[in-house]
């Protein structure tokens, strides 16, 4: 029997309801779906994926919406649809196995498991004949040969198990620049010094790399790894990749010139940009990363932003069926749509063979800086900064009436912490009122909505006015990172205060037995193993990013043990980290900061928020800038009013005298600090 709706129908999640008529009899991902198939003596397929997810969408209309695919699972399977972003202790468990079975792995995710949930075959995006053919070949193997299936799900689990688990060293951590500078000398040999990023495709923008090969650069004075972070930083933003018109960064580049994206726009892609961007912008004040900062923020505002000021995670790739079709041009048709200056800014986005991509589809890209390309046409650059405003602004006007890709409004705690910590990094730069306010609410969205209360953790979800799963460790260990910043920048003490409650939290509820490191999830019995998140991908890995919360904060609240976990955390992974640079990017920042324990600077007296950014402005990253209360361990801005100025310098444990001006810490910053980096 085929059914007009499953019961997906009921979910708030947009990818479920996205499945909610197929012809499959899908389940949500639940203790009961895996006890139906128990009591049947059915297989389970999981099948994972998310809204924005171009794959999915095809492996959907070619097998989940087919009545013969659909008749055959039925009768053999209960099917089980996850959305990985709502679930991602769900996806780590099914991605590791089928990493473990076939060395790669991506979305659509399908896995298929013994009633018990343990694994047994899985793979990624299947064609309609073969996935039946797939299909047919584990019900006769099942049915013919069941203790090779259990013997294999035994093995198979055990490798899950096994998966992310760490030695724990009892050595004194150690830690040297002859480690960090191998990791970087590796990395080198994978760098395209032509067109940026890493020397093949695809491209992930994977800011975190960039932030930690800024800091080493800076540091170590390493101009060849300088010149690559602002080559590539250069050539993402100017690339396809970039919405030229309407702000905003897509997933990834399907070449290696940044040409081609896979139009999927992510919330945390662009939260980190954020970040990578104003940092660059902040030492380098390059004016074409201030306009895409505005501009992503615009395109956050008009397009992302809920009721209760939350970001939505995600924008699909396709619109009308078509990969792309929302965001590319024709030459004609933008010349057509600017009138007098269509010739010029046509030039300016490459309505040409540079700019073409299929099927009369151009995408709009850039390949010099505006004072180049101004200068080139014999312009003023102001001239044309006005004539490129009012040209985005009618095309973009023009693109709002076309049919746009669906937005996934679902909100998560993780990518909405990332995005504040951005927003952050760019109101530290531009001191605006736009990443003021923006920031502001993101901070309120977090702490009102997805915040539980104290002792009682956070939520993972917010969508159609329910928050109904529990938190992740992402969630708290990017909200903790989130809230410090919000702190450090605005001298709330409330934020400071959460964050300990989350970080307290966290390390009841999620620490491995041995106390180091971190489960990604509280323990449940609807999961048939607990795993560790350690490698840095397009996200940090929570546990490297918990890993420099203990750091900061221990440091800014004299709490000792949290710095010795963050070190022995970093100690205990510290070997091998060197073949493999980019997936331990965050632990590489970890270990810049113990390598040169950067400088706590605490301000008392009126006025903390403009000392604060005067001071921020000077240091450029490096020392953490906090409030104090009457010289207390534990350090909170005094807002007493009528207080003398006073400013400290601490490090190693020793604190420096008073400062009472800006100027007079300035001069001691000089001679005393700034020279040591």
């Amino acid at each position: 029997m085929i059914l007009d709706q499953n019961e997906l129908s009921t979910e708030s999640s947009l990818y479920l309801q996205q499945h909610a008529s197929n012809p499959v009899h899908w389940k949500s991902y639940s203790k009961s779906a895996f006890e139906k198939a128990e009591k049947e003596g059915k297989m389970v397929l999981v099948s994972i994926g998310y809204s924005a997810c171009h794959w999915c969408h095809v492996m959907e209309h070619e097998s989940f919406e087919d009545e013969e695919v659909a008749a055959y699972l039925n009768q053999y399977f209960v099917c089980i649809k996850v959305d990985r972003e709502e679930r991602p202790d769900v996806d780590h468990i099914y991605m590791t196995a089928v990493q473990l079975m076939t060395q790669k792995g991506g979305w659509p995710l399908n896995c298929f498991t013994l009633p018990d949930g343990r694994p047994i075959y899985g793979g990624t995006y299947f064609p309609k004949d073969q996935f039946l053919h797939l299909l047919r070949s584990l019900v006769h193997t099942k049915n013919q040969d069941p203790e090779r299936v259990l013997q294999y799900a035994n093995n198979l689990k055990e490798g899950i198990d096994q998966a992310d688990l760490i030695p724990i060293s009892k050595e004194k951590p150690q830690f040297s620049i002859e480690k960090i500078d191998e990791l970087v000398l590796r990395w080198k040999k994978r760098m395209d010094r032509q067109e940026g990023g890493p020397n093949a495709a695809p491209k992930f923008p994977l800011p975190n790399n960039y932030l930690f090969l800024w800091k080493y650069a800076l540091q170590y004075n390493d101009d060849f790894v300088d010149d690559y972070v602002l080559l590539t930083a250069n050539k993402i933003q100017r690339g396809g990749i970039y919405d030229q018109i309407g702000g905003g960064f897509a997933r990834y580049s399907v070449d290696v010139l940044w040409k081609v994206p896979h139009f999927e726009k992510m919330l945390y892609d662009n939260g980190q940009l954020l970040q990578m961007y104003a940092t660059l912008l902040r030492d380098t004040n390059k004016l074409e990363y201030r306009f895409i900062l505005k501009q992503t923020m615009a395109w956050l505002d008009r397009e992302m932003l809920s009721e209760k000021h939350g970001f939505y995670s995600a924008q699909d790739a396709d619109s009308e069926g078509e990969e792309g079709k929302y965001y590319c041009w024709t030459p004609d048709s933008m010349k057509n749509q600017l009138h007098e200056n269509g010739e010029l800014i046509s030039q300016y986005f490459n309505m040409n063979k540079r700019g073409y991509w299929e099927e009369e589809k151009y995408i709009p890209l850039r390949t010099m800086s505006d004072r180049h390309f101004s200068k080139q046409n014999n312009l003023n650059l102001d001239e044309f900064e006005q004539i490129k405003k009012v040209a985005i602004d009618e095309l973009l006007t023009a693109r709002l009436k076309r049919i746009a890709p669906v937005t996934d409004q679902k909100q998560l705690t993780s990518w909405n912490a990332l995005t504040l910590t951005g927003l952050i990094e760019v109101h530290r730069v531009l001191q605006d009122e736009d990443s003021l306010r923006m920031m502001r609410r993101a901070y309120v969205f977090l702490k009102n909505t997805m915040y539980r209360g104290k002792g009682k953790g956070l939520y993972r979800n917010f969508n159609q006015g329910t928050a109904n799963i529990n938190g992740f460790l992402d969630d708290y260990a990017f909200t903790i990172e989130a809230f410090v910043e919000y702190y450090s920048i605005q001298g709330d003490v409330e934020a400071l205060e959460l964050a300990v409650d989350l970080t307290l939290y966290a390390s009841q509820h999620f620490s491995h037995e041995n106390e180091t490191f971190f489960y990604f999830a509280e323990a449940s019995d609807e999961l048939i193993s607990r795993i560790q998140e350690i490698n840095d991908n397009v996200q940090p890995s929570s546990n490297s990013t918990m890993a420099r919360n203990l750091y900061k904060l221990g440091l800014l609240l004299g709490k000792t043990a949290w710095v010795s976990r963050a070190k022995a955390m970093l100690h205990a992974i510290q070997d091998g980290m060197e073949h493999y640079g980019s997936g331990y990017s965050n632990w590489g920042l970890l270990y810049l900061d113990i390598l040169k324990e950067p400088a706590q600077i605490y301000i008392e007296g009126e006025n903390f928020k403009e000392v604060a950014q005067q001071i921020s402005n000077f240091t450029k990253g490096w020392a953490w800038i906090h409030g104090t209360l009457n010289g207390s361990t534990e350090f909170f801005p005094d807002k007493t009013t009528g207080k003398p100025l006073s400013i400290y310098i601490c490090q190693h444990q020793t604190c420096s005298l008073a400062f009472h001006s800006v100027e007079e810490f300035q001069e001691s910053w000089k001679a005393n600090y700034l020279t040591n980096h």
